[in-house]
């Protein structure tokens, strides 16, 4: 009688922790929804400042222009080309989609304020992020077009290319923090962020993290005057807004991810002077932080211009992995002399 009260209450507590999961994962799909909408105003907003125009201003004053699109093409009809492959066709952006919502599950917003709590939470990035490339693969091949097959095997090149830097930067930061853990990570930037001993670093991952979301002056997957629209050319209404989606999410993930490794995460630039009653922290400063890379996000697309592929690969193959390599070895270098000389004094 005990042991069947016992698991009946095992399999409530499971089921209530459950609910609580998908609960916190619908609260945050729509946080990101909202997010993203608010980023692309933002993004139209910045580029018209920036070329001297106006930018959305008549639906809601363009405060729901991005509302107003999204209506638009939900409306739209889903069509599939004729010899394409249905079943993959459809689930490539779904599968997109996916990914760049299972990302968010290990980012610490505060202190404690986390969906899943891993313990190896940088890892657990790499990977998903890695299997993103899978969604743009599906997404070029099934849809039997040449252009949009051009435009998947150019971004998979593209990303995996400009992963290998980014994992080859989190290894030294995990050296640097010792721990995999991004609140730990944070934890330890409470007094000095990292974008100081570690500038070099911050800087090639911002420019990789262009690359990897396919973000001028790196959007050669989807160049228009020479692959139509690259690998999402046969997509429409909501299969081509779950691309959009995915591609903005991961955006905004990005310039989380380099606020939570480079700038201190929610800590005030105030601790960086060490006076412990100036010291305060809290997610007011991580969202000024994620609207400063935003803006940077958004600064370089309105600046530059797009790069050739050959350039594109070479700066990926020859300049920064090359580069990030050495200075991985000189780190490694540093901290074991320092810790030898700690051991030995």
């Amino acid at each position: 009688m005990n042991s069947q009260f016992i698991t009946s209450c095992d399999c409530f507590i499971n089921l209530f922790s459950f609910s609580i999961f998908i609960v916190q994962f619908l609260s945050l799909l729509v946080g990101i929804l909202i997010s993203v909408a608010f980023v692309v105003l933002f993004e139209r907003k910045l580029m018209a400042s920036v070329q001297r125009r106006r930018g959305p201003n008549v639906v809601g004053y363009g405060l729901l222009q991005s509302f107003a699109d999204a209506l638009k093409v939900f409306l739209k009809e889903t069509i599939v080309p004729s010899y394409a492959n249905p079943s993959l066709f459809l689930l490539a952006p779904i599968f997109s989609f996916f990914c760049s919502l299972a990302l968010w599950l290990v980012i610490p917003f505060e202190s404690g304020a986390i969906m899943r709590d891993f313990h190896i939470g940088i890892l657990y990035i790499f990977a998903i992020s890695s299997l993103s490339v899978y969604g743009i693969l599906f997404a070029g091949w099934s849809s039997n077009s040449k252009y949009a097959f051009l435009g998947g095997l150019r971004s998979a090149a593209q990303m995996i290319s400009y992963e290998i830097t980014i994992g080859c930067i989190f290894v030294c930061i995990i050296l640097f923090s010792k721990s995999m853990h991004l609140g730990y990570i944070v934890e330890f930037q409470a007094n000095l962020w990292y974008c100081i001993p570690l500038l070099i670093f911050w800087v090639i991952f911002f420019i990789t993290a262009l690359a990897e979301t396919n973000r001028a002056p790196f959007d050669l997957p989807e160049a228009e005057a020479e692959l139509v629209a690259g690998y999402n050319v046969e997509y429409s209404a909501m299969s081509f807004v779950l691309f959009f989606l995915s591609e903005y999410a991961n955006i905004f993930f990005m310039s989380t991810l380099v606020s939570l490794l480079f700038l201190g995460g929610w800590y005030s630039p105030i601790n960086l002077l060490c006076v412990d009653y100036l010291q305060s922290s809290s997610i007011f400063f991580l969202s000024l932080k994620i609207i400063f890379n935003l803006m940077l996000f958004v600064l370089v697309r309105a600046a530059y211009p797009r790069f050739r592929y050959d350039q594109l690969m070479r700066i990926g193959w020859k300049v920064f992995l090359p580069l990030t390599i050495a200075l991985l070895y000189l780190e490694s270098a540093v901290i074991f002399f320092m810790e030898y000389c700690s051991y030995m004094f």
